[in-house]
């Protein structure tokens, strides 16, 4: 599919008002999206494990307007209105307003909540946009009926990339892969698919306890972050290794090789942060105690076999990466030694979930 599949005709039905509620998870990037082209076009494949306790409940009302020259829309964060969010929000507006060509003739207004912190490392654009993407997709199927459910997630992802890349990794579950790779067909840089091949028990309800080191707003954006990648020293040395190590997981997943998993993800986690610390002008997000969690779980590790590995966003909190079989020894081991490097002594125990959900 193309771009060109996705802008509507005329909608053969009317809606006056109505309302909608998508509840959409974050994820967690295994192989890491770093650096962008025009439009939110990924410059290398990425893979993620959708969440399922952190998420964002979005609920859209909208209702017709007179005037159709320019958006009416206000938003609403845990019910306290946000002016600052509405600059994204009609940059979002603009950028699809070619394939939702009804946006101007409606209010909208938009209540969200999370249930993890805002820009702390969590990726709430990536909830919060594809949980908004959902939404004006149901509206759009309100006014032609005869949308498909594969159209519907596609569509729906192709628009949240446009207000967040990794928001198009939001939509369905459990491994989602958005970029094209030559070993994956299907795979689309405009959108993210449901991972096609077979992938072993081993990696059935994964766990993943996020280590909240540090819940402020981050020093530098993510999209800041992309954009140091134009010129990087070692950015198509980094896209070579993305397009490597996501193949090296196909055999991963299907063999159910754990030692492996840990390996690439740990690697794809420091790599990541090294394109930060080496990007001009060059910056850190992570913290002391992120390094301290670090070395403790390399420590256990080793004392014990475990295959309990830790994975980075573009942030300085850690995700905590373990099979179910050894959730009692992991989470007994997170309490009593990775608990004390967190802000306020907060974590979230989540595990791999299987993508957004309509709330009716």
């Amino acid at each position: 599919m193309t771009e060109q599949d996705f802008i509507p005709k005329i909608y053969p039905k009317q809606v006056e008002n109505g309302s909608v509620t998508w509840k959409s998870p974050s994820n967690i990037a295994l192989v890491k999206y770093w650096g962008k082209k025009e439009n939110q076009i990924p410059a290398n494949p990425s893979i993620s494990f959708t969440l399922d306790g952190c998420n964002t409940t979005t609920t859209v009302n909208f209702s017709q307007k007179e005037s159709h020259q320019e958006y009416a829309f206000d938003v609403f964060l845990g019910g306290d209105l946000k002016e600052s969010f509405k600059p994204k929000i009609e940059t979002f507006f603009k950028r699809i307003n070619t394939y939702l060509p009804f946006l101007k003739e409606y209010y909208f207004k938009i209540d969200t909540v999370n249930t993890f912190p805002h820009s702390s490392g969590i990726a709430s654009s990536a909830s919060g946009m594809s949980a908004l993407a959902l939404c004006l997709m149901s509206i759009e199927k309100m006014l032609n009926p005869d949308i498909t459910e594969e159209y519907f997630n596609k569509k729906s992802s192709f628009l949240a990339r446009l207000g967040s890349g990794s928001a198009c990794r939001s939509i369905d579950g459990d491994l989602v892969v958005w970029g094209l790779h030559n070993e994956i067909e299907g795979s689309s840089d405009i959108f993210g698919i449901k991972y096609p091949f077979n992938v072993h028990e081993n990696f059935k309800n994964y766990q993943d306890t996020i280590l909240l080191v540090d819940k402020g707003e981050k020093p530098v954006s993510s999209t800041i972050g992309h954009g140091l990648m134009h010129n990087h020293p070692f950015a198509e040395q980094r896209f070579e290794q993305a397009h490597n190590n996501l193949s090296a997981l196909i055999d991963v997943f299907k063999t159910g090789d754990l030692n492996g998993f840990v390996n690439i993800v740990e690697s794809e986690a420091l790599t990541l942060h090294a394109m930060m610390m080496c990007s001009m002008p060059y910056f850190i997000l992570m913290k002391p105690n992120t390094l301290e969690i670090i070395n403790k779980i390399w420590s256990y590790r080793k004392e014990t076999g475990s295959k309990v590995c830790f994975t980075l966003d573009a942030g300085a909190n850690v995700h905590v990466l373990y099979p179910k079989a050894e959730i009692e020894q992991v989470v007994q081991f997170i309490k009593n030694e990775l608990v004390a490097h967190c802000e306020n002594g907060q974590y979230i125990c989540d595990q791999i979930g299987f993508g957004a959900k309509k709330i009716v």
